[in-house]
């Protein structure tokens, strides 16, 4: 039998959500697979209940199950429309709703027909698409969500952070679990680059063959279900070789945080032996490899980061690069060995980033390059990420291009092994985990 068990609550994403509480948009909550939407929707249906909405008043549909699998749209507005209590506000929440055709125009219909509030969740920024938009355009507000950050994943595993006195009179973070066991935090964060932050890992715990079958079966409904399916559905057959499709998702991985070229994609796989040149008839074209990548975007399994020349202050079209939206499905793609670790953390920055509201970018600055360029509408930080500052020769070439940037916002180096000078020039030198640790 599979205990009950709280919900562990994600205050950031659920914070955002009562905000828009009764207001006209459509609540879209979107991002991977299993990375907490479902547990998003039930966490803001347990607080309507503890705000004093009635149970009827609230109508909840998750068309994964088996329950929905034969609905229409039609029967989707027949569904909520006999269950409308009369003078009440109503609260609709539609789970995975892209599985079923037409589910705009039920969303639609409800929205002019009854006095309610939606929320609805997918796995493809499909649901977000031009026929969507057109659809509702400025009547949907979407809120992405991304898998656990390092502060989250502390909390879904029962560490505590405690600071304790260090040998030299300062202080110093080590983390307890719930038994009472003492870790070194940089422990812990290993174990976060290990597993990454699909939430259901914690569920079965720190256990590498427990944590595979997990990242297996996220993968596989990822691919299988929301890539190779749903192009069944949409009745457009752009991505019909599996193998094709996972090669590129193997290649992606291997290269996150490179540059790279669509056009070089294809080329590589054939040189490299990982497709069958004469089998295949050539190379896939640049489009066909496009194609597949943009499906693996949609899907949310990887994201795309344009260059910007800080100059020029344009983006540039040229050699864009690629992250993975969780480091736990690159080691179970890969393998669990310490590769790259360099791009690794690089990954891990580029989200934090994103969860914190900034729009990134690659910075181009003459012939330098940086690794983040990270932008609100008020606020704008340059950031270089590197895995220690401790050679000489390292940290001449993290410093390098930041010093080229003649104007006055903040420009920092993230690393796991800051050394002893906290700045350089004015550039700060920073502990990668203590950042992302703060509030």
């Amino acid at each position: 039998m599979i205990e009950s068990h709280e919900l562990k609550k994600r205050e950031h994403y659920l914070d955002k959500l009562i905000g828009f509480r009764d207001t006209e948009p459509v609540k879209v909550i979107t991002g991977i697979r299993r990375c907490g939407k479902s547990s998003l929707l039930k966490l803001m249906s347990a607080h309507l209940r503890e705000t004093g909405v009635l149970p009827e008043q609230i109508v909840e549909m998750n068309f994964e199950s088996h329950d929905f699998r034969k609905f229409t749209s039609d029967d989707v507005y027949s569904f909520v429309k006999d269950r409308i209590v009369n003078g009440k506000r109503m609260y609709l929440f539609f789970d995975e709703i892209q599985r079923i055709d037409a589910w705009e125009d039920a969303i639609n219909s409800m929205r002019v027909d009854f006095d309610c509030d939606i929320y609805v969740t997918g796995s493809n920024a499909y649901l977000l698409s031009s026929e969507y938009s057109t659809y509702l355009s400025g009547r949907c507000v979407e809120i992405r969500m991304l898998p656990l950050s390092f502060r989250e994943f502390l909390y879904f595993y029962d560490f505590e952070l405690r600071e304790t006195k260090s040998a030299l009179g300062g202080t110093r973070r080590q983390v307890y679990d719930k038994n009472g066991e003492r870790y070194e935090l940089r422990e812990v964060f290993d174990a976060f680059m290990r597993f990454g932050g699909m939430p259901g890992i914690a569920d079965v715990g720190l256990d590498q063959d427990k944590a595979l079958s997990l990242l297996d079966g996220i993968y596989s409904t990822v691919v299988i279900r929301d890539i190779l399916e749903r192009e069944k559905r949409r009745g457009q057959k752009r991505i019909t070789d599996p193998i094709l499709l996972r090669k590129i998702i193997l290649f992606l991985a291997d290269n996150i945080g490179s540059s790279i070229s669509v056009a070089s994609i294809g080329n590589t796989l054939v040189n490299e032996g990982l497709l069958e040149d004469g089998k295949r008839k050539g190379t896939p074209s640049a489009h066909t490899v496009q194609a597949y990548i943009n499906t693996l975007l949609e899907s949310y399994f990887f994201y795309e980061i344009k260059r910007f020349d800080i100059k020029g202050k344009e983006y540039l079209r040229t050699l864009g690069k690629y992250y993975i939206a969780d480091i736990g499905l690159r080691n179970y793609l890969l393998g669990f060995r310490n590769r790259d670790s360099g791009h690794a953390i690089e990954n891990v920055v580029y989200f934090e980033l994103l969860r914190r509201g900034y729009d990134v970018s690659i910075g181009k600055i003459d012939n330098a390059e940086m690794d983040f360029i990270a932008t609100t509408a008020d606020d704008k930080i340059y950031i270089q990420v590197t895995e220690s500052m401790q050679s000489e020769d390292v940290r001449k070439r993290e410093l390098a291009p930041l010093q080229k940037i003649r104007d006055n916002y903040e420009k920092i180096i993230l690393s796991l092994d800051p050394g002893m000078d906290s700045s350089y020039d004015g550039i700060k030198s920073v502990d990668l985990i203590e950042w992302l640790i703060e509030e």
